[in-house]
């Protein structure tokens, strides 16, 4: 991800806008949330790119191709080519087909070709009022951590924090998939683990931080973009959630600075869990004294004596959880799961 220069995209344009988020009442939350319309095999989907631009153009042939692989026609975005600087067109460009999307009745489903930066550049100009009448699915990862924010806390629409078109689309990722969309089950998220040749099983592995079970709204992402949106009408309440996070090439003092603004910033006071994935290159880069991610983790979490593990299969990683943002789910921290409790789609 180009992540350094997030924050700076945001601009002072969200900032001035009338602040639309939910109430902290738990029951207000209830009320207000939406579910998608469910899919099917036959269903047409349309694929955008609202962050970065796709160097290579085999990759929309490996977007399209997999998602006509999984039984879906595929709908292009008008700019889903297109690029200005590293961005994937311009901000009016990528907010079209976003809303397009969601205009259009034949699409039922909106996925994201890949993420990058510049997501959060387009969080004003997306059409809310348009959503909340349209609810679809919508998936992506890593930058899509900004549109799965602002359409939780201006709509209250479930979306699907997973791969994202030119993703790897193995069999654990499509199993999933289909159990979740095209089944409807109520999946219970665990770790696929392998012993291999090893006396032990080391792949995949879960810590608990702190032990229980507990039930709550999973919402969280990307934690460099999720910290980014702090202040803005876009950053989601976290009342009583559990919170989950995952980052890639971040030197533990940044996860450090970022933990410490969801402490300040009130998230860590407010949420009922914790789900830690995984932290791709995260490793201690600064020689003598640099603290490690779990040091961080413990620093931050355990003080909360709230359920609490790491080590999910969610990020940057070929098999990983689709997530599904906004849900009501109960996570066992000992054994590192949790489990859908609700029907995710429109009935």
């Amino acid at each position: 991800m180009q992540k350094r220069t997030f924050l700076k995209s945001l601009g002072l344009a969200a900032a001035s806008l009338p602040f639309m988020g939910f109430s902290t009442d738990k029951n207000e939350l209830a009320k207000k949330i939406r579910y998608p319309n469910p899919l099917q095999k036959g269903d047409l989907v349309g694929l955008i790119s609202p962050s970065a631009a796709t160097a290579d153009r085999m990759q929309f042939t490996f977007a399209k191709e997999a998602m006509e692989a999984l039984g879906f026609r595929v709908k292009l975005g008008n700019n889903l080519q297109n690029r200005r600087g590293h961005l994937a067109g311009t901000d009016e460009e990528r907010a079209a087909d976003l809303n397009g999307m969601f205009a259009d009745p034949e699409v039922k489903a909106i996925i994201c070709i890949r993420g990058g930066s510049g997501a959060a550049r387009i969080l004003p100009l997306i059409d809310y009022a348009l959503i909340r009448k349209n609810p679809k699915p919508l998936l992506g990862y890593s930058d899509i951590t900004a549109l799965h924010q602002a359409i939780f806390s201006q709509t209250g629409l479930i979306t699907f924090h997973g791969p994202n078109g030119t993703g790897s689309w193995n069999s654990f990722n499509v199993k999933q998939f289909e159990r979740l969309f095209f089944d409807q089950e109520q999946v219970q998220f665990e770790n696929e683990q392998a012993k291999g040749d090893d006396l032990v099983i080391k792949s995949n592995r879960i810590q608990t931080l702190y032990p229980g079970i507990v039930s709550g709204r999973i919402l969280g992402g990307n934690l460099t973009v999720l910290t980014a949106l702090s202040g803005s009408p876009y950053y989601t309440d976290f009342q009583n959630a559990i919170l989950f996070i995952e980052d890639i090439g971040e030197d533990p003092y940044r996860i450090d600075r970022m933990m410490s603004t969801l402490r300040l910033n009130g998230t860590l006071d407010k949420i009922k869990g914790f789900i830690f994935g995984q932290c791709n290159d995260c490793e201690p880069g600064g020689g003598y004294g640099s603290l490690t991610v779990d040091q961080v983790l413990d620093d931050y979490i355990l003080p909360l004596k709230v359920p609490a593990y790491s080590g999910a299969m969610i990020g940057h990683i070929s098999k990983q959880f689709i997530v599904p943002h906004g849900a009501l789910v109960e996570m066992n921290a000992e054994l590192g799961t949790f489990t859908l409790k609700e029907s995710i789609f429109k009935v």
